[in-house]
């Protein structure tokens, strides 16, 4: 056991240094060199960040208040061309005529953007010399608005500046921002609470993001009304992103064995691995995603169910965006990124799409029963929380046979091509019940949510 475990933080610590290989979430572009003044080689201290959140059904219709409240006077308001002719857009644009707010709206943001979909949104934020932001959708415009934010209020900054080394040069932020108000439209991304913005680098075709407590929206207003509106997959493959942001959340190295120790305050990244209080939340998010993921897919009007992913999926947030994400997250791009024509079914947009939560749980099955050998007593308490509330009800648990790639409806010959070869094959091959559990869990949940994926191509 003990040299299974020094193998899975050997390859943990491996993937933290070798920041091209997840450049959007190991975030060892801000771990600047130069001596830790406590003279440690290792972390010794974490701290929290997290948006202001309000949570409330029809809680939507306070915004124009708020920017009021902030005294805004000139606000950019940010979405995509699908959700503009939607409700929560709708109920936005009310609020702030209603309590006279000046906006604009900029609606051309792109589901998974990239880094010209940012610079576009950028150039717009800085022609219009905005007082406040205000993102009404998914992780993808928030996110958008996010880099819109920053870049217009340091216009003199090259793109490049603030993106994660080692594509961009990571150098931290200095400059104040205008206040951003995110109202979340998914159950996913938990990017109301964070400070992170992720998106592809067409030129690389990586995925790669820019990372600073700095951007974390000012006031994050989680309505579950908006999720109402939501496809069943669109469902699922959110939760799915919720998942697996506890799950590593709470399985990632421990912020006291994170390296090298900053040398400064600033420094200390955001993601700064798993601690006390991150624990706390990623346990929360998986209680619920256990009880109401079920319900939230299969029945659009079961409020209860859609209320109570919205909340996780911020919880999920404040837990990994704090502590951080790993494998999963990391081996979900090559998945995501080199597809060239695949379109996700309930996903109305005009480009090649696999759902980022989709890209990310189908590793997950492999990833957690090798994570398992280094900490078995965290693997067997996420275990006994999703057995606990939902196994029997998704599950037959007396189908002890090994699924098969059919199961996600993947070719053989597609297989091999994803990320830890055999992928299926290898998370079948569990040494622990706790494994074995989770591996139920999932696997009963992936033929809810996805398509045939035979037709990828890369």
């Amino acid at each position: 056991m003990a040299a299974a475990r020094a193998r899975v933080v050997h390859l943990l610590r491996l993937l933290q240094r070798a920041a091209c290989q997840c450049p959007s979430h190991s975030h060892t572009y801000s771990q600047a060199p130069g001596p830790s003044p406590s003279g440690k080689t290792t972390d010794y201290a974490f701290e929290m960040a997290v948006s202001t959140i309000r949570y409330g059904a029809g809680v939507t219709k306070e915004v124009g208040m708020d920017l009021q409240n902030m005294g805004a006077k000139n606000v950019c308001l940010m979405t995509d061309k699908n959700l503009s002719h939607l409700p929560p857009v709708q109920t936005v644009m009310d609020s702030l005529v209603k309590n006279g707010i000046n906006f604009k709206v900029y609606d051309h943001v792109r589901v998974e953007p990239t880094d010209t979909s940012f610079m576009e949104a950028i150039e717009f934020a800085k022609k219009g010399a905005f007082d406040a932001f205000l993102a009404v959708g998914g992780g993808s415009t928030i996110d958008t608005c996010k880099a819109a934010n920053l870049y217009s209020s340091s216009p003199d900054s090259d793109f490049l500046d603030y993106v994660n080394a080692p594509i961009g040069k990571g150098k931290p932020v200095t400059v104040p921002l205008k206040p951003l108000i995110a109202v979340p439209t998914t159950s996913g991304t938990g990017s109301e609470t964070t400070g992170v913005a992720i998106f592809d680098y067409e030129h690389l075709k990586v995925k790669t993001g820019i990372a600073s407590r700095a951007i974390k929206p000012t006031l994050g207003l989680i309505d579950p009304l908006h999720t109402l509106h939501m496809p069943g997959r669109v469902v699922a493959n959110s939760g799915f992103d919720v998942l697996c942001h506890a799950l590593e959340s709470y399985t990632a190295l421990p912020y006291h064995m994170r390296s090298p120790c900053p040398s400064s305050p600033i420094t200390r990244p955001a993601y700064q691995g798993s601690n006390p209080i991150s624990d706390i939340w990623a346990v929360h998010a998986l209680r619920i995603v256990a009880k109401y993921l079920k319900r939230a897919v299969r029945n659009p009007d079961d409020l209860e169910a859609r209320s109570n992913m919205h909340l996780a999926s911020a919880f999920a947030g404040i837990g990994f965006g704090n502590a951080g994400v790993h494998l999963c997250h990391g081996m979900s791009y090559p998945i995501s990124g080199l597809v060239k024509t695949y379109k996700a079914k309930d996903y109305d947009v005009d480009h090649p799409l696999v759902p980022h939560g989709l890209s990310v749980v189908l590793t997950s099955p492999a990833v957690f029963t090798f994570t398992s050998q280094m900490f078995p007593e965290r693997h067997l308490e996420v275990a006994e929380i999703l057995v606990a509330q939902s196994c029997l009800t998704l599950c037959d648990p007396m189908d002890c046979s090994p699924p098969d790639s059919s199961v996600l409806g993947i070719s053989q010959e597609l297989t091999p091509a994803l990320p830890g070869g055999q992928m299926l094959g290898l998370s079948w091959q569990t040494r622990c019940g706790n494994s074995y559990s989770i591996w139920m869990w999932m696997t009963a949940w992936l033929p809810l949510a996805t398509p045939r994926l035979t037709s990828l191509s890369w």
